[in-house]
């Protein structure tokens, strides 16, 4: 059976507003709106988000289409980024490109690389112990720690090179019997599902 990752998609940007507070833009909404639609959605047994607000707006969603509720994690929170406050989108490109880069060390503060990627696979591990394989399941969290999770999965390096596209929304796909990943980054509502 499968597990999915997916990262939330559109938020508002609001400079004057923390980060984890953000929530869906419109078209973020559509997007999942639209991914709800699809027979998957209404497979997945467990959903399992983020605390953010952008994260939980997406898994309130998936989770009224599947006919269930959710769970939140506090751990499956985005690398922490509080140290520099928002960055214009243009800043934080380059930034994040650094941060990528340089997993064992601190961007002007950040949460490293390799610290984010330890407790994103540790939040997942410790869900999955309890986990029924035969149910699918969701995570709803972030484009920076899903990518360090898949980097894990996958056993590669930490890299940008393996980072969604841009905008968010999207999700890979990963076997629940071994834990490989089954399918690369995928936009949400294009995304057709596993025969697993």
């Amino acid at each position: 059976m499968f597990g999915l990752y997916i990262t939330h998609p559109q938020v508002w940007i609001d400079p004057t507003v923390p980060v984890p507070q953000w929530g869906l833009s419109d078209i973020g909404a559509a997007r999942a709106e639209l991914a709800a639609a699809r027979p998957w959605a209404k497979q997945l047994a467990r959903i399992v988000s983020s605390a953010e607000t952008k994260a939980i707006e997406t898994a309130e969603i998936l989770a009224r289409a599947a006919g269930i509720g959710f769970e939140t994690v506090e751990a499956m929170h985005e690398n922490d980024r509080s140290a520099t406050g928002f960055l214009k989108p243009d800043e934080f490109e380059k930034a994040a490109d650094w941060f990528f880069a340089h997993p064992q060390d601190s961007f002007r503060g950040w949460e490293r690389a390799a610290d984010a990627q330890a407790r994103i696979v540790a939040a997942v591990e410790k869900i999955l112990i309890g986990h029924n394989p035969r149910n699918p399941i969701a995570f709803i969290g972030h484009g920076g720690v899903g990518t360090l999770l898949k980097c894990h999965l996958d056993n590669r390096p930490i890299a940008r090179a393996h980072d969604q596209a841009p905008g968010g929304g999207n999700l890979f796909a990963f076997s629940l019997a071994d834990l490989r990943v089954a399918c690369d980054w995928t936009p949400i509502e294009d995304w057709q599902g596993m025969d697993q």
